[in-house]
């Protein structure tokens, strides 16, 4: 075996991988040295990772190439549609397309659609294990060289976790600039660095636990509802919706909501709302939080709630491994969940649980005495929005605009329900709908709209406009369990 017979597919590896990334980027990469050789470094890692498995170099080489195209569309996609490139925490979510692939606008693996090319693709690779002669070792070395190869995959991942490692890394990568670093390294690079970058941040202590006295709070009922893909359907040149009119006229506090996201990502501004804490103070555990602390928060607004003498409960008419909620919640804070299998036989609209039902579940949680916090989710308006999805209803945006009507009345039957208790009421959208109608901004995420309605009302109470952050009305909604209202 030759050197050559090993560097060659290598070096055809790295530059067909950079050629691919350069012509399909949506930024021209860095021609800098240093950049271009930690892009490099990125695909020759991930050539040997898919080398380990098979010992056939040019299979391995073909396999990085295939891999960094996935990616080139991947990253094109997400740009468009949701304004971000690929980041490490995605991976984590790989594991939910099959079982819910309409989420993630693909297809079932036993549709043939995507059960043919599957089976194309595993007899290429078979055909290619049969004509390629693989380089293992004869006998007992063979052993040795597969034990060794992945281990020395961790031993290069275990010098970077060292203080030498971390301290080469650190300046590569200071804090989260993910377009910035895309077009440096490559997205392949990019994602190696950002999780290791992660890894370390893991080790620093959590925030302090705020310290509450129980029983010294007026309000008896919590009540906050994430309404998925919500904003004022006007600005997407939708009709007005009544809801809208009411949070202008009776809402304690509304406005437009700046949101960590666009389109998806519903768990960055949910965090952000049930911990208080900005995206900025997450370092590289911003694009996945419930992956970088899996709801071990000491500032979540159930552990405050609780605290306070509240029973905690979480409505989310969803699968409980979804995102992991049914773990994450339990570690937030929440003592009851109540999910799709407490659904049974409840409406749907398209695909989903009705907006409605859900409401109507909220006001049953909270029927009777005691202080209650109850955190929803909703799921009617959830995309994507498709052909077929509503009967007689073809367009995206008109589907979008029947189901957001949908949450409109939900929203409403809970101010209704909720009026004449002690409670505090708040509702907001987690991000944008992904739709043509809505791209993203080349500042950021399109805001979302909220509201924060306070009962029974103040007599002088006057409804105030104003635009905040998802963390900053997380932080607002402390007020609720935490102390008496004015007054």
């Amino acid at each position: 075996m030759g050197l050559a017979s090993l560097l060659v597919p290598l070096a055809i590896a790295i530059a067909t991988s950079f050629t691919v990334e350069a012509v399909f980027g949506a930024r021209r990469p860095s021609l800098r040295p240093g950049d271009l050789i930690l892009r490099g470094l990125g695909y020759a890692l991930l050539t040997v990772f898919w080398f380990q498995f098979s010992w056939r170099p040019w299979l391995a080489a073909a396999s990085c190439l295939l891999t960094v195209a996935i990616l080139a569309g991947v990253d094109r996609l997400k740009r468009r549609v949701i304004g971000e490139p690929p980041v490490f925490s995605d991976l984590a979510l790989l594991a939910q397309v099959p079982r819910h692939p309409e989420l993630y606008y693909t297809r079932s693996p036993t549709d043939p659609r995507m059960a043919v090319p599957l089976l194309l693709g595993l007899g290429v690779i078979a055909a290619w294990y049969a004509l390629e002669p693989t380089i293992l070792p004869d006998g007992a070395l063979a052993l040795a060289a597969v034990a060794a190869l992945p281990m020395g995959l961790l031993a290069v991942v275990a010098a970077f976790r060292t203080p030498l490692g971390r301290a080469l890394l650190r300046p590569l990568f200071p804090r989260p600039d993910l377009m910035a670093d895309v077009a440096r390294y490559g997205v392949v690079a990019t994602m190696m660095g950002y999780a290791l970058r992660r890894a370390d941040e893991a080790t620093e202590p959590p925030p302090a636990v705020p310290v509450l006295a129980p029983g010294d709070t007026e309000t008896e009922l919590l009540v906050v509802v994430q309404l998925e893909s919500f904003l004022d359907p006007v600005r997407l040149g939708g009709a007005a919706l009544p809801l809208m009119n009411r949070i202008r006229t009776e809402a304690a506090q509304y406005g437009q909501l700046a949101v960590p996201a666009h389109g998806a990502y519903t768990m960055r501004t949910e965090h952000a709302v049930l911990t208080g804490r900005d995206p900025d103070s997450l370092g590289f555990g911003r694009y996945d939080p419930y992956l970088a602390r899996g709801g071990d928060e000491p500032t979540s607004l159930a552990r405050i709630a609780r605290a306070a003498g509240f029973a905690t409960i979480f409505v989310h008419p969803f699968h409980r491994d979804f995102f992991s909620r049914a773990r994450v919640f339990r570690r937030l804070g929440f003592d009851r969940l109540v999910m799709e299998d407490d659904f049974a036989g409840a409406p749907r609209i398209g695909p989903y649980i009705a907006d409605e039902a859900l409401a109507e579940r909220i006001l049953a949680e909270v029927k009777g005495g005691g202080r209650r916090f109850v955190f929803a989710v909703t799921m009617e308006n959830h995309g994507p929005w498709t052909e077929g999805r509503l009967p007689g209803i073809a367009p995206g945006l008109a589907q979008y605009l029947h189901h957001v009507a949908d949450t409109g009345r939900a929203v409403e039957r809970l101010i209704d329900g909720l009026r004449g208790r002690r409670a505090t009421l708040c509702v907001f959208g987690d991000h944008a709908p992904s739709l043509p109608e809505c791209r993203p901004r080349p500042e950021g995420p399109v805001a979302t709209d909220y509201a924060v309605f306070r009962f029974p009302n103040a007599a002088d109470q006057q409804p105030r406009r104003v635009d905040i952050t998802a963390a900053q009305l997380g932080c607002l909604l402390r007020d609720a369990p935490a102390a008496k209202r004015p007054g």
